[in-house]
């Protein structure tokens, strides 16, 4: 007789899959589903934190070897400011995927907010506990994500009616303001409006006034670099110096804007107070340095350089500095009648050195590319010079202001290290054609016409000048020039089809 079916065995199929087999993947299905809403609601909920993870800090603008040695450096050097340099920190070591160095640095955060704020820990942790969340939803350890997004959200209750972690406080903005500072140029902007925030709240608190002066110092540095608004930040800078004259960093950049204004003795004398009060801050003494340096005493702004560099060896400021200042010995040595030659191929080198380490150090430091070409220049090394500006000016990375400024120094080692008048007018131009404002672009310009004018005067009746003058007046928006330009050339040249439709298109734009 035949044995029935064992009926813990379920026979049942549909199609060719039984059932069991089909009712488990059901079960792994729904578990995935479910972890997958658990997910996304995890990552919504990140997203409404206030931390280093939320404000759109990008690694393509820093280089994060240098940033970690800036903010280790200050670490060092201001304790009171722990908090916010450790958190910084774990975010930069996250995007260098160190995210255990990461949590070692929230660590040293608590540490700092328990020894210096003992009454509010729980108000002034949410940026490091949002740090927290983040990193530990990247390792993929969701429970203690949640369990941080919770602590945050809980406190954000505790402390306001905002739901979902989104709360205001005014040492909260102050934090992004200083992360969107180390994060360069493209933050500074945001960074202003950030300390204007917490300024509302606590107007005559003297961290967030030094944080507004400094971004509107970095403001004014970039508009006249790259164009746009120079917003006054002397006011700013005076009055962050008035509630803490103990910050030699706002002295020194004081003590700038006064020598910018050619007002320099009473600059000098703020520098002086900060050697005196800070004689070995490294921030203060690059900031002297480069006060001493324009105002022309060289030998002084290496000293101090050379003492800075002593306290933090691996600054890429400091570095990129004492390059600028061997490279101006040179060039005031070979000024004189009789020029040491042994002694300038030294400081060449050391010049050369100094801007390889930058650019090794920080690759997106674009200024040092051409500086490290000029230095090559200078010792007549101009295959390597060419080497440097090509691989620069190649990188799609390299923004508006700084590829115009590239085209500037390229015309000018065309124009008088390789004596190719031709060569030097063509990249003048091509900086002129990205229409940006910005000092490049103004200092292409300028080289450009002037450069055109004395081949004008020296080559009566080149109708290529003149005609490329008139390009130059068109780009430049001088309309009215350019038409007598082109008018000139075609005399000289009738056939020449693009003065003739150059010259249409200008006039067309004016009757129109």
């Amino acid at each position: 007789m035949r044995a029935g079916p064992n009926k813990m065995e379920d026979t049942t199929t549909v199609g060719s899959t039984p059932l069991s087999l089909r009712l488990l993947k059901t079960s792994e299905q729904r578990r995935k589903t479910m972890s997958t809403i658990s997910k996304d609601s995890l990552k919504t909920s990140l997203l409404q934190l206030e931390c280093h993870f939320t404000w759109t800090l990008l690694k393509k603008h820093v280089g994060l070897e240098a940033l970690e040695e800036t903010i280790l450096d200050h670490i060092k050097f201001v304790v009171e400011y722990n908090i916010r340099d450790y958190n910084i920190l774990s975010y930069v070591c996250h995007l260098k995927n160190s995210n255990e160095e990461a949590l070692r640095s929230l660590r040293k955060a608590e540490e700092a907010i328990q020894k210096h704020h003992p009454g509010e820990i729980a108000r002034r942790s949410l940026v490091t506990w949002g740090n927290y969340a983040w990193i530990y939803y990247h390792m993929q350890r969701y429970e203690e994500a949640q369990t941080y997004v919770s602590k945050v959200e809980n406190c954000c209750k505790n402390l306001s009616r905002t739901a979902q972690g989104k709360i205001q406080l005014p040492e909260i903005y102050a934090e992004q303001g200083w992360a969107l500072l180390r994060f360069g140029n493209n933050y500074f902007e945001r960074a202003k409006n950030c300390f204007e925030n917490a300024l509302k709240s606590e107007r005559n608190n003297p961290d967030f006034n030094a944080g507004y002066a400094i971004a509107m110092y970095r403001l004014e540095d970039c508009a006249e670099r790259y164009g746009g608004e120079i917003l006054p930040c002397l006011e700013p800078l005076k009055r962050a110096a008035e509630l803490n004259p103990n910050d030699t960093t706002i002295l020194a950049l004081l003590a700038l804007k006064l020598q910018r204004l050619k007002r320099g003795d009473e600059g000098e004398r703020y520098i002086e107070e900060g050697l005196q009060k800070t004689p070995d801050f490294p921030v203060f003494l690059r900031h002297a340095a480069n006060f001493y340096r324009k105002k022309g005493d060289v030998n002084k702004a290496v000293e101090i350089l050379k003492r800075a560099l002593a306290l933090t060896p691996k600054s890429v400021v400091l570095h990129h500095q004492l390059g600028l200042c061997y490279r101006s010995k040179v060039i005031e040595l070979k000024k004189t009648r009789y020029t040491p030659q042994e002694e300038v191929e030294n400081l060449i080198q050391l010049a050369i050195f100094h801007f390889k380490t930058v650019i090794d150090k920080k690759p997106v430091f674009f200024a040092a590319y051409a500086d490290l070409a000029n230095a090559y220049a200078l010792g007549k090394r101009y295959e390597e010079a060419e080497e440097i500006f090509q691989e620069v000016l190649q990188r799609n990375d390299l923004p508006c202001g700084d590829k115009q400024d590239i085209y500037f120094n390229y015309g000018n080692f065309q124009h008088f290290h390789m004596k190719s008048e031709s060569n030097a007018i063509k990249y003048y131009i091509e900086g002129l054609k990205m229409e940006k404002d910005s000092y490049g672009r103004k200092k292409c310009s300028e080289a450009v016409e002037k450069l055109l004018k004395e081949k004008i005067k020296r080559d009566l009746g080149d109708a290529t000048y003149i005609g490329t003058l008139g390009l130059v007046h068109k780009l430049n928006g001088k309309k009215q020039e350019a038409i007598e330009c082109y008018k000139k050339a075609i005399v000289l040249d009738p056939n020449n089809e693009e003065y003739q439709n150059a010259l249409v298109e200008l006039q067309l734009s004016i009757s129109s």
